[in-house]
């Protein structure tokens, strides 16, 4: 959706991923998925990718899919290259991971999030890039907006609503 001011506006669901230009905003909201954010600072261009699992259960048969963090760190690779840049020029971040479910107390320490989190970060090694800033794990979810005009990330972390410890609703 392009503004009035000629700022488009993206809202990346769940497995997207979007590179653009500095005319673009992108939102998403991230429980225990993960966002992995790249900016050039001199280009001003960059994208975020929105992914839900570490890897597919079964090894790919055809495109890639941006819904497993392997997949997805591999679509931002091409996008850069796409623009003939590495993606090792790029200021990298990593955000969301959290703990959805801290009531059921089932896996809580190495939950979904905690996964997607230690997934991306061992991606991010393989490859050789350098994250720069993180906001991962915890409880609860994200909203975050990426302006790619500045590289400026506005967050809000947002707890569950319902009290772990009680049961019942905040």
């Amino acid at each position: 959706m392009r503004r009035p001011d000629g700022i488009i506006e993206i809202f990346l669901q769940p497995g997207e991923l979007y590179f653009g230009d500095r005319y673009t905003r992108i939102h998403t909201l991230l429980g225990s998925c993960v966002s992995l954010v790249c900016w050039h600072p001199k280009r001003l261009i960059g994208g975020m990718c929105h992914f839900m699992l570490p890897t597919r259960p079964q090894p790919p048969t055809g495109e890639l899919d941006g819904r497993y963090g392997d997949e997805a760190i591999e679509l931002m690779l091409r996008e850069a290259c796409i623009r003939g840049i590495p993606l090792t020029e790029f200021r990298i971040q990593l955000f969301g991971g959290g703990n959805m479910f801290p009531a059921i107390g089932i896996q809580k320490d190495y939950h979904v999030g905690k996964k997607n989190v230690d997934a991306a970060k061992q991606l991010l090694k393989v490859h050789g890039l350098t994250c720069g800033g993180t906001h991962v794990e915890g409880v609860g979810h994200r909203n975050l907006i990426f302006d790619l005009w500045s590289g400026q990330i506005s967050l809000k972390h947002i707890p569950p609503t319902l009290d772990a410890r009680q049961g019942k609703r905040a």
